[in-house]
């Protein structure tokens, strides 16, 4: 095992988490939104508002599939990434993975405070931005179950994963 991935939904910290945990390491750390992004000169917004969402999917998972490369690597992913195509599957068969957990009210508070701009919850009042993620993460908590490890976001502790981490693979 030489990749971690880390899944969860949008506003779990997976690209907070996947520095800190790749720091305690001695590994490289990855998103694979930021590698989106440089491969094909858009922001991940910004295609979305251009294009669709399915062709977003499609490349995605080509994006993570490049990661099969990478040695000793954090690989934070986006927030849907895990939940098409096989790459939840692929990623369980690459790496070890992780689901990063959180509340759906910590989500709606970390979204409407974050400066990054999410392309499923821009536009969105608070009202609609918890009905949306209440319905939206229910419908994706079953591929982030399928993690081979869960652990709590809210306050995430780079040490006790590191251990949890050592005890399963490496």
């Amino acid at each position: 095992m030489n990749r971690i991935y880390l899944v969860g939904y949008m506003g779990a910290g997976k690209t907070t988490a996947a520095r800190r945990l790749a720091q305690r390491l001695g590994w490289q750390v990855a998103d694979t939104d930021a590698m989106f992004e440089e491969k094909y000169k858009i922001s991940v917004c910004d295609f979305f508002n251009k294009y669709d969402e399915p062709l977003y999917r499609k490349l995605e998972s080509e994006v993570l599939k490049s990661t099969e490369s990478m040695e000793n690597t954090v690989i934070s992913t986006g927030g849907g990434t895990a939940c098409y195509f096989d790459n939840m599957e692929w990623m369980n068969d690459h790496g070890l993975t992780i689901f990063l957990r959180i509340s759906p009210a910590a989500v709606v508070d970390r979204l409407l405070h974050a400066k990054r701009k999410r392309p499923l919850a821009e536009g969105k009042d608070e009202a609609e931005l918890s009905a949306f993620v209440a319905t939206h993460y229910a419908e994706r908590l079953p591929f982030y179950e399928q993690a081979q490890i869960t652990v709590k976001a809210e306050d995430f502790d780079v040490d006790g994963v590191v251990e949890e981490i050592k005890e399963k693979a490496l």
